[in-house]
């Protein structure tokens, strides 16, 4: 990782510190096998839990570490650099925390959010569906008001940790009024008609749990509709916002990775005599990484600090998750070129990264549709 990084106070430069040791010492052993075998991380998050990883951009009072975005992605990012499945897990958690924190009632926040912060619950978000990914006003689960209570019923798509995760925060339609008939909820991660079908077999991110999650007549209080019927849709791509941050920073993280592997692969390997990195042809393709890397990584800072100074950052922020994830695909391909033959094993990471970034482009938002956002940006 970089040698330095302009963090805004000692205290986020202790944080990032701790990120880096636990990322090293306690991430990046596991995370071969894990992938290899495609075993969930559980303890893994009750890791960074216990470290106060899980709530890092949210108030104290609650759980959280009150750390501005800008140190929360840096630490995301460091944590992507060594496991991309746990960075992935703990950006969607983040995620699925934020229509709570930001929309919930006091009451409502605090029955349930700092239990959510604390480290002990991992959290899912559960917006799209098979016919309402890229549109999810089109979104057909439907949540009807049955006294104190609303009945669910409805079938989500693509739901990362389906199945393990201890909530949801779910959209569901509650009018037939498009976009607007759309409610958010906090729904538990265990109910009477609720179940996730098996995982879906993946190119990466083979230690993450992705699945269908079905409603069948699940039922909650309704307590747990999080703002006003029909804020739905609003709270959801206001969390979204966040959350493609969240991916370009882990996309960033595995950029660095795939650099560092092929850098250090390049001073050792040694042909004609010399060792490769110093071959100009060779050279440049480093150098052109490294550059992807840390453009990447600018453009997601930049993005966060207007976030943290209360600025508009939709169209940054789906330019940085734009950047970030094209330049991931871009340097782990490169970075299997670099390695030759043996990057196309499995003896070296690189492959798995290459596996790894391609996803980074499809989900929270296609990069198709970080273009469309930003195209209306300059309308």
């Amino acid at each position: 990782m970089p040698a330095e990084r302009l963090l805004p106070t000692q205290e986020a430069e202790d944080l990032i510190a701790l990120v880096k040791e636990i990322a090293r010492d306690e991430l990046k052993p596991h995370a071969a096998d894990a992938e290899e075998n495609e075993k969930f991380p559980r303890e893994a998050f009750r890791l960074l839990g216990r470290a106060g990883l899980l709530g890092l951009p949210y108030p104290e009072e609650f759980g959280g570490g009150a750390q501005p975005y800008e140190v929360y992605l840096q630490a995301l990012e460091e944590v992507a650099s060594a496991w991309m499945t746990v960075a992935v897990g703990l950006s969607v958690h983040v995620m699925s925390c934020y229509g709570l924190a930001t929309y919930g009632t006091r009451e409502q926040q605090d029955r349930w959010l700092p239990e959510m912060l604390e480290g002990e619950l991992l959290g899912g978000y559960a917006l799209s569906e098979v016919q309402a990914g890229s549109d999810p006003a089109a979104m057909s689960t439907r949540a009807v008001r049955d006294g104190s209570e609303y009945v669910v019923n409805g079938t989500k798509a693509w739901i990362t940790h389906a199945g393990v995760a201890d909530f949801y925060t779910l959209m569901a339609r509650t009018s037939p009024d498009g976009g607007r008939g759309v409610s958010c909820f906090l729904a538990p991660g265990v109910a009477p008609g609720l179940e996730a079908a098996p995982a879906e077999r993946k190119m990466g991110l083979t230690g993450s749990i992705t699945a269908q999650l079905s409603f069948d007549g699940v039922r909650f209080g309704a307590d747990r509709l999080i703002g006003n019927e029909g804020d739905g849709l609003k709270i959801a791509l206001s969390a979204l916002d966040s959350g493609r941050l969240g991916i370009a920073a882990c996309a960033v993280g595995l950029a660095q990775a795939a650099l560092d592997e092929a850098v250090a692969y390049a001073k050792t390997r040694t042909q004609f005599g010399r060792p490769i990195i110093e071959f100009q042809g060779l050279e440049f393709l480093l150098a052109d990484m490294a550059a992807a890397v840390e453009s990447a990584r600018a453009t997601y800072i930049s993005a966060a600090r207007r976030r943290d100074r209360g600025l508009p950052f939709r169209q940054q922020a789906s330019i940085a998750k734009l950047v970030a994830t094209d330049a991931a695909m871009k340097v782990t391909t490169d970075a299997v070129q670099v390695l030759g033959g043996a990057g196309y094993t499995r003896d070296f990471p690189v492959e798995r990264y290459m596996r790894e970034a391609k996803v980074l482009q499809i989900f929270e938002g296609t990069n198709q549709i970080q273009r469309l956002v930003i195209g209306r940006g300059l309308r």
